[in-house]
């Protein structure tokens, strides 16, 4: 049986646990966001992949409708890739009930070194089709990019690591040997992750 002190003690515990929930619920319901869009002139920069505050948020041509970017009001920094660019790197102050555009222009990576005439043709179907492939850790694509009757990737010959990445999915990983003027294809499926969101 609790004496008064003690009693008095757990009441006023309980009453800060509820005060400090609530609190933590009324914060949570007055973050402010912003919607952030996306403008590109052609095809290579509507498919270059969008990074935001360091992670993968998908390709910028799907960054619309159910997609849309959302975030919350502050600074963040966005990054856009692609395969024989320069990344595209841009720091916007996003605004509450708002929505602003960012015009992507890539520059062309005059240092990139493209496969040769005896480059290996690696056609590879993923799933989810909007995960980031990556080679030898440079961006390559998303998945669409690389899979069906007219889509693959040409890689030098040689040993390569691919990796395919994808929030809420387990990061697939291959050591791969590409042999010159060969064709292979590949099926990947990511796994979700356990900590993945219904729906995802």
């Amino acid at each position: 049986m609790l004496t008064n002190a003690p009693r008095r003690h757990f009441i006023l515990s309980l009453l800060v646990l509820f005060l400090v929930a609530h609190l933590a619920l009324f914060a949570q319901q007055d973050v402010k966001m912003g919607e952030v869009r996306f403008t590109a002139d052609d095809q290579d920069e509507r498919d270059a992949g969008v990074w935001i505050d360091g992670k993968y948020a998908g390709y910028v041509k799907e960054l619309k409708g159910d997609r849309k970017v959302m975030l919350p009001a502050g600074e963040h920094e966005f990054s856009i890739r692609q395969a024989g660019y320069k990344d595209f790197t841009k720091k916007l102050v996003v605004d509450p009930d708002q929505f602003q555009t960012i015009a992507i222009v890539l520059e062309e990576n005059t240092k990139m070194t493209y496969p040769g005439s005896d480059a290996a043709e690696l056609r590879i179907d993923i799933q989810p089709k909007r995960a980031a492939v990556f080679v030898d850790d440079g961006y390559m694509g998303h998945g669409g990019d690389f899979g069906g009757h007219f889509h693959s990737m040409l890689v030098s010959p040689g040993k390569h690591h691919l990796k395919i990445s994808l929030n809420g999915y387990k990061t697939y990983e291959k050591d791969i040997d590409a042999v010159a003027s060969s064709k292979s294809r590949m099926k990947i499926v990511l796994e979700k992750s356990s900590s993945t969101p219904p729906g995802n």
